[in-house]
């Protein structure tokens, strides 16, 4: 992938819910094999194939929710509070200091988060053999990994409904124009030589338009 984000990352996880092990039960599946371990538990090597697709480097190669922990704290990429929305989090179910299982964190409320995780179903959180999205409570929850992700490409091309008319006009009449990505920076401040920039547009489409009404009348 060219671009390493939360998004893309959480593209690829989303893409992967409803994934189950052949034949049940068995812990055989796909991100088993592309580890190479497969039959064993597989929550951690979800996790890892997801980043792996996405491009996003996670501290170490593991198979083991343990040692994942303990590599993202000697990295200082281990968090106990505040989940973000492509963290990797993991769970203690009965309180012993020691994770269960983990997943990729989605979406996070004032109680808890919402997460794509391997090898968990509805009655067993932990070995279940689906990918799928749940959410858990905040007490459940043993810390998280925040992996280091490229800066998002956000687009500033939404006007404010007072500008929106305006806005349509000028890009229809191609007097405000993108950058190479197509961004128009609306919200950004506007030197001397853009507002030129601008100017000489809006003369060339009133020349134009003069050009088309005096050949109307010609023809």
């Amino acid at each position: 992938m060219d671009v390493a984000t939360v998004q893309a990352l959480l593209d690829i996880a989303r893409g992967e819910l409803g994934t189950r092990e052949s034949p049940a039960g068995s812990n055989r599946v796909k991100y088993g094999d592309w580890y190479g371990l497969d039959g064993q538990p597989w929550c951690v090597m979800f996790v890892m194939w997801a980043f792996a697709q996405a491009g996003v480097a996670l501290p170490g190669r593991t198979a083991s929710c343990t040692l994942l922990m303990r590599a993202a704290q000697a990295a200082g990429c281990w968090v106990t509070s505040g989940c973000r929305p492509g963290d990797v989090v993991l769970y203690d179910w009965d309180g012993d200091g020691r994770p269960d299982h983990c997943g990729i964190v989605e979406a996070v409320s004032g109680s808890g988060v919402t997460a794509i995780e391997g090898n968990t179903t509805v009655g067993n959180d932990s070995d279940g053999g689906e990918v799928m999205r749940r959410t858990r409570k905040n007490q459940q929850i043993l810390g998280a990994v925040r992996p280091a992700y490229d800066k998002e490409v956000i687009m500033d091309n939404t006007p404010a409904p007072y500008a929106a008319e305006a806005v349509a006009w000028a890009v229809e009449n191609g007097i405000l124009q993108g950058d190479e990505t197509g961004d128009l920076k609306l919200s950004e401040p506007l030197t001397r030589q853009q507002a030129c920039v601008l100017l000489h547009r809006l003369w060339q489409t009133e020349q134009r338009g003069r050009q088309e009404g005096i050949s109307a009348m010609g023809d």
